[in-house]
């Protein structure tokens, strides 16, 4: 999969949503933005988190959002590695399968 693409993909069918339900999206981004910040924890940490509920989920475009994010707000490509590893260790075989996707989103968000 083309990563950078597909989330390029996403967004552009999320504006087309934004658009047509702006109170649902205003008060989405609001609880976003109010859990994402920094505070007792850091924004990479709430990054991994959400990266590894992303992939227990089995969400490819929260897995490229989150990957993403991740390294923005600082995450090595250890503590990404180690975010998946836990992933597979709460879902098993089904959520082993997705670390496939994550490092592969790694792979590219990365270079």
């Amino acid at each position: 999969m083309e990563w950078k693409e597909y989330l390029a993909d996403t967004n552009g069918n999320l504006a087309t949503f934004r658009s047509e339900n702006i109170e649902t999206v205003k008060g989405f981004l609001g609880l976003y933005e109010a859990t994402m910040k920094e505070a007792a924890l850091s924004v990479k940490v709430k990054e991994l988190m959400a990266l590894a509920i992303g992939i227990h989920e089995r969400c490819d475009d929260c897995i490229a959002y989150h990957t993403r994010t991740a390294l923005r707000a600082g995450a090595t490509r250890e503590e990404v590695v180690e975010t998946i590893g836990v992933a597979v260790m709460m879902g098993g075989g089904p959520v082993y399968m997705y670390a496939a996707h994550a490092m592969e989103a790694l792979e590219e968000f990365s270079g």
